[in-house]
């Protein structure tokens, strides 16, 4: 078991939806277990919360995208994030409404009318959440079909690219490769170029070390090293790392400058901290900046027992 007792143990205390995930990625319990840890999720704790927030429409917030990060779209990126059962009726009730107001003539999403194109990194965004909550509708499949022609020569994508953009996003680039997974995951057989996409979007990070200028070896942004949850629609180096472990890649040399960093913000108690929230409307704050977060500890371990496997 990656991570010490203590460390476990203070995983297993905190909210269900930390609880089943060190159930089902630490430790290894039984499948039924992990089940029954998962369906608290709904009814105690920070989704349970969420879920109380919902409006008799089906939104959050007031609003599909905006504000941030109260509305619908970055409240059900949460829920997906903690771990709500896929097919929860509140959740279900969103996701129609999401794809109901958000799907662009173009096959992307684009909640905004006043944009002619699709916004590709909500079109990532929003198929996760679809494809996750296990939302069937065949206009769904329009979704994957825009994310796999949005692609860029690099590998990666980017939001930017009807703007002009010619080097891929690594923000959009991992919306699109979580979108893309959870996809696969519902439905393994169709899109089988989806695959051959995300080894593409993977190829760019890994050629950018994940934070890396890939021409100059400099670090790209300096937040990008800095861990957050949620993540929103930010990326960083842990995150991108939980994609990897998440996908099963192949351990890559070039990964180990950004396992350097997860290594260095161990602390001595085997724990890590919340380095980073991003500003914005929240409806509770699950942890404090600079304090040790069961978050980032629970996501660092389980990128360390892939890495070290």
């Amino acid at each position: 078991m990656i991570g010490s007792d203590a460390t476990v143990e203070w995983l297993l205390k905190g909210d269900p939806a930390i609880r089943w995930q060190t159930m089902r990625d630490l430790v290894g319990e039984k499948k039924e277990v992990v089940e029954g840890e998962r369906r608290l999720v709904a009814q105690r704790g920070w989704a349970a919360r969420l879920l109380a927030r919902q409006e008799r429409s089906g939104r959050w917030g007031g609003g599909l995208y905006s504000p941030k990060w109260i509305s619908t779209t970055y409240t059900m990126l949460l829920l997906r994030r903690l771990g709500l059962p896929p097919g929860h009726s509140q959740a279900m009730k969103a996701c129609r409404l999401l794809l109901d107001n958000g799907l662009h003539h173009d096959g992307g999403i684009q909640f905004s009318k006043r944009h002619k194109y699709s916004e590709t990194c909500e079109t990532g965004m929003i198929l996760s959440i679809l494809a996750y909550f296990r939302l069937t509708d065949n206009r769904v499949d329009h979704l994957v079909a825009h994310l796999l022609e949005q692609q860029m020569p690099d590998g990666g994508w980017n939001c930017q690219s009807y703007r002009g953009a010619t080097h891929s996003s690594f923000h959009t680039t991992i919306s699109a490769l979580e979108g893309l997974r959870e996809y696969q995951k519902f439905h393994p057989r169709k899109f089988p170029q989806a695959l051959k996409a995300q080894a593409k979007g993977r190829e760019f990070l890994l050629d950018h070390r994940l934070f890396r200028s890939s021409t100059t070896g400099e670090i790209v942004r300096a937040e990008m090293t800095r861990f957050s949850f949620p993540p929103r629609w930010h990326y960083d180096v842990l995150r991108g790392l939980d994609y990897f472990q998440e996908v099963g890649a192949e351990k890559d040399n070039r990964l180990q400058d950004a396992m350097e960093i997860v290594y260095k913000r161990r602390k001595k108690g085997g724990r890590w901290v919340l380095q980073n929230r991003y500003s914005g409307r929240t409806f509770f704050e699950m942890e404090k900046v600079g304090q040790p977060s069961r978050w980032n500890t629970l996501r660092a371990l389980r990128v360390l027992r892939w890495w070290e496997g």
